[in-house]
């Protein structure tokens, strides 16, 4: 936090500089042409050009320390010891040409592996699970992945050249990473939103790999969802007699989206859905903690911009390739056990297409967890119910 209001009044002060230097360059050339040109006015323009120059220094070397100093936390007991055998690593990888980040954390490194696949496309979800799910930490090796165009991996790929396939490989290749790391034959996935759809890619193509996926705020029909929510804020805006929300929606009119303005149109009704889920008295815990998250130790300051750039630009390139999907169509055989964990109230991703798609969904086990204080993030809604729901599936799973 220190460094991050440090680098905002460094970067504040070098912005009013250089406002400072083109006015005063401005009035020094005009004086030059009207021949009235004062050699101080020349002094206090180079002095201002050396603080501009002195503050960008300070903040590139400030940006520099904080990306180099990031770190996850060591893993503590209930007594404040760090277990013998316990792992906490934030580390850089190359999958495919393109450098990523994941971090690894668990009391025992031989325990099981869980790949967390954080939503989006562009979210980041590194520092939220280690605060949220600390208690996994106890039963698995806990993994998180900062994909291609989010986060610590945003420059992984260029935003334009990244495609659900993409995603695929690059998940793949982290499977097969973490495997050989910790001799394990397979390993377990807990798919959030997007990752929910990534999750079910990965067990399709790669069966053979995994013990079991667990899918909350589960995604099935990209372009419905988007027609379906349009929908839901569009009704409750006039029920409330939000004139202005309505304007907006109609004005974009009904989704799905293409372009360069996608986030920006989706948002107005995804944010007004997520208010509208905020707001609800049987959703406990509603919401997330943008800034505890953004300020953990896990990002440095770029990581921190590029927290958000992921967020509006990732999704902005990425998601308009997902509306030809239709898991009740495309994905309707999957080779391992398949559990949707779903919030009850949820009005982001519509419970009823994972209903539906459940029903369809060949699996050698699968089922529905309902979360009845939950909206679309189970795992922060009700933590505790979602650590316990998680062991049990997974305890199943295992002994198949």
């Amino acid at each position: 936090m220190v460094r991050m209001i440090l680098f905002l009044i460094l970067t504040v002060l070098a912005v009013i500089t250089l406002v400072r230097i083109l006015f005063m360059s401005a009035y020094y050339i005009i004086a030059r042409i009207m021949k009235k040109a004062d050699r101080r006015q020349l002094i206090r323009l180079k002095r201002a050009a050396i603080f501009l120059a002195a503050m960008i220094i300070l903040n590139a070397g400030l940006v520099a320390i904080s990306q180099i100093t990031a770190h996850t936390p060591r893993i503590v007991d209930e007594n404040g010891n760090t277990p013998e055998n316990s792992i906490a690593e934030l580390r850089e990888l190359e999958f495919n040409g393109r450098k990523q980040w994941i971090s690894m954390r668990g009391r025992d490194k031989n325990a099981p592996v869980l790949l967390f696949l954080a939503g989006g496309p562009g979210g980041t979800q590194m520092a939220a699970v280690r605060h949220e799910l600390a208690e996994l930490e106890k039963h698995f090796v806990v993994v998180n992945w900062d994909q291609p165009g989010s986060g610590k991996s945003y420059y992984a790929e260029k935003i334009n050249e990244i495609t659900p396939q993409t995603y695929i490989q690059d998940g793949h290749a982290l499977t097969e990473y973490l495997k050989e790391r910790f001799s394990k034959e397979k390993i377990y996935l807990i798919g959030e939103s997007w990752g929910s759809a990534l999750g079910i890619f990965l067990v399709d193509r790669y069966p053979e790999s995994y013990h079991a996926l667990i899918g909350t705020g589960q995604m099935v029909d990209f372009a419905e969802t988007e027609r379906m929510d349009y929908a839901k804020a569009l009704e409750n805006a006039q029920s409330r007699g939000d004139t202005a929300i309505v304007k907006k929606l109609m004005e974009n009119g009904r989704p799905p989206y293409y372009g360069k303005d996608v986030t920006w149109k989706s948002a107005v009704y995804l944010n007004y859905l997520s208010a509208y889920m905020a707001g609800n008295p049987e959703i406990r815990n509603p919401g997330y903690n943008t800034i505890r998250d953004i300020c953990s130790s896990e990002y440095g300051l770029l990581d921190k911009i590029n927290f958000f750039r992921g967020i509006v630009n990732t999704y902005n390139d990425v998601y308009q390739q997902l509306y030809t999907i239709d898991m009740r169509k495309d994905y309707t055989r999957l080779d391992v056990p398949v559990y949707f964990f779903l919030g009850r109230h949820d009005v982001n991703a519509p419970t009823v297409l994972a209903g539906e798609y459940m029903q369809v969904l060949d699996a050698p086990e699968k089922g529905i967890v309902w979360f009845e204080h939950s909206g679309h993030s189970p795992w922060i809604n009700e933590t505790e119910k979602f650590v316990k729901e998680v062991l049990s599936c997974f305890l199943v799973s295992e002994t198949q």
